[in-house]
């Protein structure tokens, strides 16, 4: 079978155009899903990083969890969110980090969904600093529609994580090109 190579696109002059065009609009989409839940969690982590007292005060304003636990989760949370972030844009290990990024977006969802119906006043936290809000001040909407297509996102990853530009696609290529068949 004559192939082409576009980066991770494989595609088959012995494929209807058709496939071909199917095959490059899901490898696009794959590529779009995992660069913006990539870049939001790593964008995410680094500006919690930078300001952990701040990353722990968000946690704490949910109030859901005892001080102690959520002075862990703001500890950790960043570093989480960078990590997999990092492995998103990259395309490495990308099914399982895409599961993590979708957990991770449902429990914010959940988080934020919780503070809105409490009826708590604060910004959600998700790019840095959050806390208390005057009345009024929060997007909870907003961010819950962020999320959830977020979200949506990591589960295509989750089900087609074979994207174009990605290290697992280059580690995949060389490991059948060195194959013996």
């Amino acid at each position: 079978m004559n192939g082409i190579s576009l980066g991770g696109l494989e595609t088959s002059t012995d494929e209807p155009t058709e496939g071909r065009r199917r095959r490059r609009a899901a490898g696009l989409a794959g590529l779009l899903a995992r660069l913006a839940l990539g870049g939001v969690l790593f964008a995410a982590g680094m500006l919690k990083l930078v300001d952990l007292d701040g990353a722990v005060r968000s946690v704490v304003a949910y109030d859901l969890v005892d001080y102690e636990i959520a002075a862990f989760i703001g500890l950790t949370l960043p570093v989480l969110e960078v990590a997999v972030g990092a492995l998103l844009i990259l395309g490495l290990l990308t099914r399982g980090s895409a599961a993590v990024g979708t957990v991770l977006m449902l429990v914010f969802i959940g988080g934020i969904a919780s503070a809105w119906a409490r009826g708590l006043s604060i910004d959600c936290g998700c790019f840095g600093t959050g806390g208390q809000v005057a009345p009024g001040a929060p997007r909870y909407l907003e961010e819950i529609v962020r999320d959830a297509a977020l979200a949506v996102a990591g589960v295509w990853l989750v089900v087609r994580p074979h994207t174009p530009l990605s290290v697992d696609g280059l580690l995949t290529r060389r490991a059948t090109d060195g194959r013996n068949d």
